[in-house]
């Protein structure tokens, strides 16, 4: 590299842009005397800054690298809204969030795909468990409002939820993050936010795609989904086919609305803007409905491992996660044919901000329950004689109380009662 013709271009760049040295260099964050330095061919440009640099005189970083703009008489990958040099750096970016302790991941960000090693020793017949999730509508509201990292924990925690169900133990998490246009900063929130959400989950982040695809996302637009495998010894399968007549329903507490019934709530914004700064519990509207989806493998993880002598958990006869649907369209999904979970509505502890919605919005019961989890983010269905040291166990991490039982019935799951509105 010509260290003078790549300062002359720098500088003839700023002066087309209409900054001043001290202008460029708070943009950066560095000093003013770093700018005169790139600009008198004294010193380059750092490789961690060139993307930023490049991004602030709206030149590709191999422009800057050459001194030059190219002469594009044809087309180009660049052209059409992606910077190969600009995407290579974000990889080294990411590259440290993927960073991890557990020896079963073999590799790192660069080959063509994750290896794991899935050797359990003390599993004999190791079943997976596989699930792919995107957290919805959520994450629009996210962006919006500036939850960039939060939303990635309500992914993988949704995620982790639902393969604990099957009593799996969360192993590693594959992410993928579709945009119009990729900005540094925000691809390395997303990816250090899905790889501590998984920290936090006792898995590990062991790759994914970022896909740039500026002819089709709009720019400053971001769709992330995931993917995770889980293991479980296959006679420690919970599937439901263990729950019996006289077993108990357990309520497992939510944090608020988790990633389910945002179609809703945005229809409710739109409408009634004011509600955005409504005051909820001490927190505004919007705070209250981007608490991260609650995890609950860690509260659930020692109540697995307590087995029959055909390795079956025997605390544990099956379990749902409330998502979208609710009470009623996810815990049909467990309950054997011929038998019934009995849900008294009244003893549900419904969330303040489940109430406001309902108020503001003037939902139906109906609807609200169709919608949202009302306060209930799982639900635990044990025989009546460890429901005591269950629900003790469960409140060492979140609220925990009985909901109903199981009887005998053709219907899957039967309301009785009124939700509590006061």
């Amino acid at each position: 590299m010509d260290s003078r013709k790549v300062g002359s271009f720098i500088m003839g760049k700023r002066k087309e842009a209409g900054w001043t040295q001290q202008q460029l260099a708070d943009k950066l964050c560095v000093s003013f005397q770093a700018v005169s330095k790139w600009e008198n061919g004294s010193a380059y440009p750092n490789i961690e800054i060139l993307p930023d640099l490049a991004m602030a005189l709206k030149v590709s970083v191999d422009e800057i690298l050459e001194g030059k703009e190219k002469q594009e008489t044809g087309l180009s990958y660049r052209s059409a809204g992606v910077d190969i040099a600009y995407t290579d750096t974000m990889k080294r970016e990411m590259a440290r969030h993927l960073e991890t302790k557990d020896r079963r991941v073999l590799n790192g960000l660069g080959p063509f795909a994750s290896l794991y090693d899935i050797h359990f020793p003390e599993i004999e017949n190791p079943v997976l468990v596989l699930k792919s999730e995107e957290p919805g509508s959520k994450q629009k509201l996210a962006m919006e409002y500036g939850y960039t990292e939060s939303i990635c924990h309500d992914m993988v925690n949704h995620l982790v939820n639902d393969i604990v169900v099957m009593g799996a133990r969360p192993l590693a998490v594959l992410d993928t993050i579709v945009c119009g246009n990729a900005e540094k900063d925000t691809i390395s929130t997303l990816v250090k936010g899905i790889a501590e959400a998984c920290k936090e989950n006792e898995c590990s982040l062991v790759g994914g795609e970022t896909s740039i695809q500026p002819q089709v996302v709009e720019k400053g637009v971001y769709v992330l989904t995931s993917s995770i495998a889980g293991i479980v010894e296959k006679r420690g399968i919970v599937d439901g086919s263990a729950i019996c007549p006289g077993d108990s329903i357990l309520a497992v507490a939510s944090n608020g609305l988790h990633t389910n019934g945002y179609s809703l709530v945005r229809l409710l914004m739109e409408k009634s803007p004011q509600v955005k700064l409504d005051k909820v519990e001490g927190m505004t509207f919007v705070e209250q409905i981007m608490k991260p989806h609650t995890p609950y493998y860690k509260a659930l993880k020692d109540l697995l491992k307590e087995k029959t002598a055909d390795g079956a958990p025997y605390m544990v006869h099956g379990m749902a996660h409330i998502t979208g649907g609710g009470i009623a369209g996810n815990l049909c999904r467990i309950i054997p044919d011929g038998l019934s979970a009995r849900i008294e509505l009244g003893n549900i502890k419904l969330l303040p901000i489940f109430k406001y919605i309902k108020r503001n919005g003037k939902v139906s019961d109906g609807e609200m329950l169709s919608t949202f989890n009302c306060g209930v983010g799982f639900i635990l269905v044990v025989p009546a004689k460890y429901r005591n040291t269950v629900i003790k166990h469960m409140r060492d991490f979140h609220d925990c109380y009985e909901i109903g039982e199981i009887t005998e019935g053709t219907e899957k799951v039967e309301f009785y009662g009124q939700l509590d509105w006061i």
